[in-house]
This record gives structure tokens, C-alpha cells and sequence, in this order.
């Protein structure tokens, strides 16, 4: 009899890789891959803790992407959707991938690759508008800083699209529902654990965290979004589409609205 497996591991992007790379090397039944503080014991299968390895991780990694370039950003942004069960179904995708002549041969009919498929291009609309809606305010410590609240975990993802727009300036973007945040020093960028216990939003109510020129910038910019707008050409519909209200309270020039 062969008994499945749970593996076990430490909720990385490497660590899933590193979990990945054990299935195929000793050939195990998996049960379920699941993040350490998520983990339940199965009635049916034993439990094994993957340990990262990252040339482990890495050899999964290139193994993908030699397959296909879309499929390792597909798997890539669909772990950072942080769905449940999404590793299973991951892990799922990679075996159809490897056993594909190639990458272009996947079948799109099939209900994985379809999710993944799926799961990353909602991933990769969360990350282009955080690109677009990210609002800093300049602290006392001359620190641009701001909130966002995705639905998936895109920090990693909006990195390099900062570091190069504002390479001049530090800044530190903070993830409130995930509470980590991304920060750049003039050098690099890195992750940082925080647990602010104010979250500040753009509205009227004033910080002594920011620089008073701030505020005085956010009614320039309030004025001249005002001005700017021609009243008979709103469609309140399509502009909920392209900027979901969830998002307004971390706009400087939606604060009246929210």
C-alpha cells in the first residue's frame, strides 16, 4: 500500500518550490501540501515538514520555466492569490506541465490549468492596479509612505515597479491585511514586518506621522482633480469598474466620498 503524504512547509514561495522538488526526488503520493500554521492532520496519510531549500527551489523553478515562460509566471502569481488548496492545485498544474511535450501544449480545456491560468490573471489585474492607485504621503522622517489592502499578496510583485518610478526618494508601502510592507532606502528594496497599530487613510483627519506640507499637497491635488472633472461625463458604473470602491480610502482624492 502506498501512504500519502502531507507536506508540510514554511508558506514561502521557495518553500512550496522546495516541496515541489521532494514530491518528484522520492517520488511521494501527496495527500496535500500546506503551510505550517495551516496544517491539519490527515485521517489517511502521514505528515512530513519540508525544510527551504533554495538550489532545491530553484531546480523546480528553472524546470518550469525552460517548459514555458508563461507557465512560470502563472504559478508564481497564482501562489501569491494565496487561494485555498492552491498549492494542491499548483502542484497538480506542474506534473501536467512536466509530462506536456511543452509548455505551449497545455490544454487549456482542463480544469487545473484553466483555474491557474484564471487565478493568475486576476493576480496580475490586482497588481496593475495597485501600480496605478498607490498614494504616498511624505513622513516627518522625509519617508514616502503608503497603505494598500489587495485581495492577493502583491508586494513582491509591484517591487520593481517603484524602485524604478521613485528611485530617488525612500518609500515604504505597507500591506495592512498582511501586515508587512516593502521598503526602499535609496539602495534597495526589502520586506519589513510591521504591526501599525494606526492605519492612516488620505482623508481630512491630519497625523502628526506626516510633514505638514503633505496635507497641503493632497488639497492642490484635491482641487485640481475637482477642477479637472467635467460633471456631465461622469459614469459612476464603469468608474466603480476601473476603480473599485474598496480602494477609495486610501485616495487622497476620494476622501470626501468614502
Amino acid at each position: 500500500m502506498n501512504t500519502s503524504t502531507t507536506l508540510v512547509y514554511d508558506g514561502s514561495f521557495n518553500g512550496f518550490l522546495t516541496s515541489v522538488f521532494v514530491a518528484f526526488d522520492e517520488k511521494i503520493n501527496v495527500a496535500d501540501i500546506q503551510k505550517n500554521n495551516q496544517s491539519q492532520n490527515g485521517l489517511f496519510s502521514e505528515t512530513e515538514t519540508v525544510f527551504t531549500n533554495v538550489e532545491k527551489a530553484k531546480r523546480v523553478w528553472n524546470g518550469i520555466r525552460n517548459k514555458s515562460h508563461n507557465a512560470i509566471s502563472n504559478v508564481y502569481f497564482a501562489f501569491l492569490s494565496e487561494a485555498e488548496g492552491v498549492e494542491m492545485m499548483l502542484y497538480s498544474y506542474i506534473q501536467k506541465l512536466m509530462r506536456a511535450k511543452s509548455g505551449k501544449n497545455l490544454d487549456y480545456s482542463d480544469s487545473t490549468v484553466l483555474y491557474i491560468a484564471q487565478l493568475a490573471k486576476k493576480v496580475g489585474r490586482e497588481k496593475h492596479r495597485m501600480e496605478a492607485f498607490v498614494r504616498f504621503q511624505l513622513t516627518k522622517d522625509e519617508i514616502f509612505f503608503a497603505n494598500i489592502e489587495p485581495d492577493f499578496d502583491i508586494l513582491p510583485l509591484i517591487s520593481k515597479h517603484f524602485r524604478d518610478r521613485y528611485a530617488d526618494q525612500k518609500w515604504l508601502i505597507y500591506d495592512v491585511k498582511r501586515k508587512y510592507g516593502i521598503y526602499y532606502d535609496l539602495d534597495h528594496v526589502e520586506m519589513v514586518s510591521l504591526n501599525l497599530k494606526d492605519i492612516h487613510h488620505n482623508k481630512t483627519v491630519k497625523s502628526d506621522s506626516f510633514a505638514s506640507e503633505e496635507y497641503e499637497c493632497q488639497t492642490l491635488w484635491n482641487d485640481y482633480f475637482k477642477r479637472t472633472n467635467i460633471a456631465s461625463r461622469i459614469n459612476p458604473k464603469l468608474h466603480k469598474q476601473h476603480v473599485p470602491k474598496r480602494y477609495w480610502k486610501y485616495l487622497s482624492e476620494k476622501k470626501e466620498a468614502v
